[in-house]
Order: C-alpha cells, then structure tokens, then sequence
C-alpha cells in the first residue's frame, strides 16, 4: 500500500515502475474509468526522438557500426 504525503505525492513501488518502464523525470497521467484511476506512463510519439542529435558526431550509421564491430 502506497501514503499520500502532505505535498500529495506517492512514490509507485519498484516492481510498478520497473514493470512500465517509469524512470525518473517521466511523465504519467491518471486516467479516470468506471473502476478507479488508472496510471498511465505518457510516451513520444517515436521512442527514439527524444535521442536525435544526441550523438556528437558526423558519422553515418553504417561507419559507426564498422567501428564498433571492429572492436569485438
């Protein structure tokens, strides 16, 4: 069972976040139903957004993926 502080917080047990991916700094909503609330882990559009232009670089690809396999 989880307590709601004074500031109206609660922490979601591990075993929760693990199972929908919650990570610090993620975004989750409640969703009202005929049953209760429902806790929603909000996702991009694309998963793999939030990583464009991560990577310092002006490789390609393909030349990044020879220089890994290299290192095997």
């Amino acid at each position: 069972m989880t307590r709601v502080t004074e500031k109206g917080q609660v922490t979601i047990p591990k075993s929760i976040r693990e199972e929908l991916g919650i990570r610090p700094g993620d975004e989750i909503t409640f969703v009202e139903t005929e049953e209760g609330y429902v806790v929603r882990k909000d996702v991009d559009e694309s998963r793999f957004e939030k990583w464009r232009g991560v990577a310092d670089t002006d490789d390609t690809v393909t030349d990044r993926m020879d220089e890994l396999r290299e290192t095997r």
